[in-house]
């Protein structure tokens, strides 16, 4: 068949179709495998929001890889010989199916994984990710070669918008439909069949390319090629910053989001799906989203997300609204200032290398450079502001209307600073804040204006946290963000060190003598977990006793002479803060029994614990709210029941602002053959803020006389299950604990 041929109709309306279903299946295998695989790795790191970040990272390296392989192949060789080359490699990459994560590297270093993360990831999926990364770009060259003269179908830019939403709907199906029905095994079977499939499409478009002329020569340099003009190198920093920015904007706030809820593909795939979604409006042939209508929108959702973070709130469907929407509509006005700029087709996979070149830019940013830059998660405030850049500027003088609510938004920013916190009453703030972000919208037109007066707003912010708490410390590591501030409460002596991990507190310490060793919040003695340790001391004053995350060690104070309390801890700094007086004593001065601390990833550590060694093991070892779901599944509760005495208890603490997780805890204990009792708490009227705090937790034993003392307190009912399915590290359904 010549090329001839293929300008018949028949043909010029077959061609697409091929090349579109082609491109869509390899973008859907590409971003279907990216959450499949974090979740893979989750059980031995811990759960934390990084380990998505990190392999987002590698999947953008990876994809470069992908991009310049096809630029190098489009450059210098035939079409014919290219399409032999890539299936090859495709072939090459089905040998390594079905995706499993290697064992070869051992477990994870403590503390700092990033390396061995990105490593096992090579390893893994490194091949098939990249051979699949680079057929878009590669197939859009061939479709603008097999369809050339033929304008109204031969711009291959459209096909970029068939790749990024086969992409979006591959990530919108893995947590709505994917991840609840299917085992993780089975979401690598059924991906390798559709890889065999996407293989058959490849060797269909084959046939379109190797029945090309047989006099083909091979391809001129770009700078011979008819209808072109160079590109500069100033075009070139443009489109590497402009898909710097949405990629880094795009982790940033998935870390928002994941930190405080649950770091598993739901939480991750929502703002990756959306920062999809731009690319597929912004390369459009006709845009069903308008330029001049994205501008509007970036403005009002950038400077409601810059007020909202002058303020104290824990509403989440609010944050997510917001902070979602500003993102969504920054990554649109940039991408479509990219899809404005991109070459003609004979630069095509020059411009594709280095958008990609600017998504590694970003990623790298997010994932290696903040922890170590930051002490806090500055990269989306960060970015939102810089994004603010992409708007288009004008040199004219400003006039005074522009003057006067510039002025009304800085003087908004600095008098949030000033304004006293007070829990029961935001008013004052929520007034500022409004003032500070109207007036950011008024100014919009001036993109360094706006600029300027959001930046206020989030310096404000970052400088001041909204709670107006003074920081003693904080630090970031691999797992989040830990702070020490200082509170007050008379009820409780006075002055108070407060640990915060993310937005979330995990210990509280009274610095008066009369309360420096008394636990609150969650472990007050009035609490289900401190009527617990209570109980089994009272019972067992000799108790050997586990407790999954440190946090600031309160615990220990319900130590007693001859029992011992081995704490099981992932991070590194928790550890240094627990251990430091001046920040906490439990450890140093409150613990009566033998206090030691295991670093690592608790099911790894624990399983090599002595077994029946515990006779209680309690689960807290959640990083803000965020829920590290391969400590709830079947195969975690083994290794605690392996660990535990015949006669010992397992406690999980379940307290969650998003997630109603009893239904699965209850069922995965249900499906191990064990029994449940469930307390939900509320502090008496009257008792003193952070002297105890509401809470949910589970007790679980090998059989109903383990827990027959705590059956008979009416405070404990069995635990209900709801008719859902047990958790397993094959299987979560973190939306069904959401929605519940």
């Amino acid at each position: 068949m010549t090329i001839a041929a293929l300008h018949a109709p028949a043909h010029t309306r077959l061609v697409p179709m091929v090349f579109a279903g082609t491109i869509f299946t390899s973008a859907a295998l590409v971003f279907m495998v990216e959450p499949m695989v974090a979740k893979m790795i989750l059980p031995q790191l811990g759960g934390s929001p990084a380990v998505w970040n990190t392999c987002m990272a590698f999947f953008q390296i990876a994809l470069l890889a992908g991009y310049l392989y096809a630029h190098l192949l489009q450059q210098f060789l035939p079409a014919k010989i290219q399409a032999l080359a890539h299936l090859i490699v495709l072939v090459a990459a089905a040998l390594l199916l079905p995706v499993t994560v290697t064992g070869a590297f051992g477990a994870a270093p403590v503390g700092a994984p990033v390396g061995w993360l990105l490593t096992v990831l090579l390893v893994s999926i490194g091949l098939p990710f990249a051979a699949l990364s680079a057929t878009a770009p590669l197939l859009q060259a061939w479709y603008a070669r097999a369809l050339r003269g033929q304008p109204e179908t031969s711009n291959p830019y459209v096909l970029y918008a068939a790749s990024n939403l086969g992409s979006m709907l591959a990530l919108l199906a893995y947590p709505a439909g994917i991840e609840p029905l299917l085992a993780l095994t089975s979401q690598t079977l059924v991906w390798a069949g559709v890889y065999v499939l996407f293989c058959l499409l490849m060797v269909a478009v084959g046939f379109y390319v190797c029945h090309d002329e047989p006099n083909e020569k091979p391809p001129q340099p770009v700078s011979l090629v008819a209808g072109h003009q160079a590109i500069t190198w100033s075009e070139r920093i443009l489109w590497i910053l402009l898909a710097a920015g949405p990629s880094s904007l795009m982790l940033g706030v998935t870390t928002y989001i994941s930190n405080d809820v649950a770091s598993v593909p739901l939480f991750w795939v929502i703002p990756l799906a959306l920062y999809l979604l731009t690319f597929v409006v912004a390369f459009q042939a006709r845009p069903l989203f308008p330029q001049d209508r994205a501008l509007v929108w970036q403005a009002a959702f950038v400077a409601a997300a810059a007020a909202l973070l002058c303020l104290y709130s824990n509403n989440l469907l609010l944050h997510l609204t917001v902070y979602l929407g500003a993102f969504f509509f920054s990554a649109l006005v940039c991408h479509q200032k990219l899809a404005a700029s991109r070459p003609h087709p004979a630069h095509l996979t020059e411009f594709y290398l280095l958008i990609s070149l600017g998504g590694v830019l970003g990623g790298i940013f997010n994932a290696l450079l903040a922890p170590v830059l930051f002490n806090s998660v500055l990269e989306f405030p960060l970015l939102l502001v810089l994004c603010a850049l992409a708007r288009p500027w004008t040199l004219a003088p400003f006039d005074r209307r522009t003057l006067v609510f510039a002025g009304a938004g800085l003087a908004a920013a600095a008098a949030l600073a000033l304004v006293p916190f007070n829990p029961t009453s935001a008013l004052v703030p929520i007034v500022f804040a409004l003032i500070g972000g109207v007036a950011a919208w008024l100014v919009r037109r001036r993109a360094l204006i706006f600029t300027l007066v959001t930046a206020a707003l989030v310096g404000q912010a970052v400088a001041v946290p909204p709670d107006k708490r003074t920081n003693l410390m904080s630090v970031r590591s691999f797992f989040g963000v830990s702070r020490v501030t200082l509170g007050s409460e008379p009820q409780l002596g006075g002055a108070l060190h407060i640990l915060f991990h993310g937005t979330t507190i995990h210990g509280v310490q009274g610095q008066s003598a009369d309360f420096r060793c008394k636990p609150t919040v969650y472990y007050a003695p009035e609490d289900p977990l401190g009527q617990g340790f209570i109980a089994i001391m009272n019972a067992k004053p000799n108790a050997n006793i586990g407790v999954v995350g440190l946090g600031s060690g309160a615990l220990a104070a319900y130590t007693r002479p001859g029992s011992q309390l081995r704490y099981f801890e992932i991070d590194p700094e928790v550890e240094r803060i627990a251990r430091d007086p001046r920040y906490f004593t439990f450890l140093s001065a409150c613990a009566k029994g033998k206090i030691d601390v295991v670093l690592g990833d608790a099911r790894l550590t624990m399983a090599r614990e002595p077994a029946h060694s515990f006779d209680l093991i309690q689960i807290d070892a959640f990083s803000a709210d965020n829920i590290p779901t391969h400590l709830l599944t079947t195969q975690a509760m083994s290794v605690y029941f392996d660990a535990l005495k015949p006669d010992g208890i397992l406690m999980l603490h379940l307290t969650n602002r998003n997630l109603k997780l009893e239904p699965a805890a209850a069922a995965t204990a249900k499906a191990i053959g064990a029994t449940a009792l469930m307390q939900d708490f509320v502090p008496a009227p009257g008792t003193a803020p952070l002297a105890a705090a509401p809470s949910k937790v589970m007790l679980i034993a090998r059989s109903p006389e383990a827990l027959s003392a705590f059956a008979r307190d009416p405070r404990w009912r069995p635990a209900r299950d709801g008719g859902v399915r047990a958790w397993s590290d094959d299987y979560t359904n973190i939306l069904g604990a959401l929605i519940d």
